[in-house]
């Protein structure tokens, strides 16, 4: 096997790892083992370039890590649950209880549930508090 095709398929394996546990840590060793295999290309010395490929990863893990995860935390706030319904004042279409009930927003029908053990009829307005899974928790006002 050559040595640019040992960097490459590193560099695979890392990528793979990466949309298995995605961290953005394998991301930093998939980038520095495909920079190596086209260094690889030009250089036949494996000592060489297993030392680039190790500054290239703590290089890319020290620079480039906190640049990724900030983008990712900010794509995260964008598109969240969070941002849409979470203290949005919605009506309820059914009586929301503890275990049963119904809310609409955006035209879209959600489960409902409240935390304490009052009741809220139909026609009421609520405000959207958590959401656990499919089930949206509310609160009176």
């Amino acid at each position: 096997m050559v040595i640019w095709e040992i960097f490459a398929i590193a560099g695979l394996v890392f990528l793979i790892l990466e949309m298995i546990i995605p961290s953005m840590f394998f991301l930093n060793l998939a980038l520095a083992g495909f920079a190596t295999a086209i260094l690889a290309l030009f250089l036949s010395n494996w000592i060489y370039l297993t030392v680039i490929f190790v500054l290239l990863s703590i290089l890319s893990i020290l620079f480039l890590r906190p640049i990724l995860l900030k983008h990712k935390e900010t794509k995260d706030q964008e598109t969240g649950m969070q941002g849409k319904y979470i203290g949005k004042i919605v009506k309820v279409i059914e009586p929301v209880t503890k275990y049963s009930g119904a809310i609409t927003i955006y035209d879209e029908r959600w489960e409902a549930r409240v935390d304490s053990d009052e009741t809220i009829p139909a026609g009421s307005e609520v405000k959207i508090i958590k959401n656990e899974s499919l089930v949206l928790t509310v609160e009176k006002i």
